[in-house]
């Protein structure tokens, strides 16, 4: 799949293509930007909220565990000269203190996860 940006309407907006989708980006007003949609980091940190949810939420459909819902929030910011996660897990469901734990375990086993704690290689090119 190929992400594609442009710039947007605001001075600092840029609109994202991802197959049929469309997203705006901006830069908070502070920055320069108008805010008409969420910053860069916000976007990688939803990223990782959602993949996390999908992910506990498919495991434990398959399992056929009593989990009526997953939410994820994710806190972020730089944090010296790491830029920091962090990540709340709520799980709703009739569950057991055993499968609380395995989805738990899960959860960090999320693609997006994996790709944000491993190595990351980025190439760029001239077009």
């Amino acid at each position: 799949m190929e992400v594609t940006t442009h710039r947007g309407t605001g001075p600092l907006q840029q609109v994202i293509e991802i197959g049929p989708h469309r997203l705006l980006t901006d830069a908070p007003v502070d920055a320069g930007g108008e805010a008409s949609g969420p910053a860069p980091h916000d976007l990688l940190a939803a990223a990782l909220a959602a993949c996390t949810t999908l992910t506990v939420n498919l495991y434990a459909k398959r399992k056929g565990w009593k989990l009526d819902d997953v939410l994820v929030s994710v806190q972020h910011g730089q944090e010296g000269a790491a830029y920091g996660f962090q990540r709340s897990i709520r799980l709703l469901g009739d569950l057991s203190g055993e499968e609380r734990e395995r989805l738990l375990d899960i959860a960090n086993k999320c693609p997006v996860h994996k790709t944000l704690s491993g190595q990351i290689a980025i190439r760029t090119v001239l077009a």
